[in-house]
């Protein structure tokens, strides 16, 4: 399996990008984001993703991030998107200079979810792996691309048959940042079958 990238396409296009063979970068725009009703009340369907297209239902994607955020959300990472109130997201919100928010959300029937853990606000990249089997899904990360920690495991009821996957950036609040993403990469499941 490649990840080609040639065949990706946006949603919600940012204005500032640069898309090479193996690297994205995305300049976010102030107001952008990813939300669905719970606890805030908003919607907000606005951050820009590159995704692609897969109907394989057994996989990895790998990618790194580096980011150089320093307003309170700014976030970049993986994503899952089928509809605008079912996907997924994993990646570090920025908060204060002294933490930020490593977590992931998840949104069924529009309905989104936050698991978080805090961690040094010095911290300016992270790989994850999003691994697929069937419309079961484990995220993990990792600081040197070698060992990965497992974030967690989730459903996604619309993520069954072909999915839309990629990466994203986003500032919800009023400020910008670059995000870069490298190192992507399909391979085979590396999430094992549970014994």
């Amino acid at each position: 399996m490649k990840y080609e990238l040639q065949h990706a396409f946006w949603l919600n296009e940012p204005k500032k990008y640069a898309v090479e063979p193996h690297k994205v970068a995305i300049t976010t725009e102030p107001g952008t984001d990813l939300w669905q009703r719970t606890y805030y009340g908003f919607q907000n369907d606005s951050a820009p993703a590159l995704l692609l297209k897969t109907a394989e239902p057994y996989f990895s994607f790998v990618v790194k991030t580096e980011f150089d955020s320093k307003h309170r959300y700014d976030q970049c990472g993986v994503i899952l998107y089928q509809n605008s109130e079912n996907w997924f997201k994993a990646s570090i919100e920025f908060e204060n200079d002294n933490y930020q928010r490593l977590g992931s959300v998840v949104t069924n029937h529009g309905f989104s979810d936050w698991a978080t853990t805090d961690i040094p606000a010095n911290v300016k990249a992270m790989y994850y792996r999003l691994s697929r089997r069937v419309s079961d899904y484990c995220i993990e990360n990792s600081y040197d691309g070698i060992t990965y920690k497992q974030m967690r495991i989730f459903h996604l009821f619309e993520g069954g048959e072909e999915i839309q996957f990629g990466v994203y950036a986003c500032s919800p609040e009023q400020s910008s940042f670059e995000a870069i993403f490298s190192e992507l990469e399909m391979t085979e499941c590396k999430w094992k079958m549970h014994q």
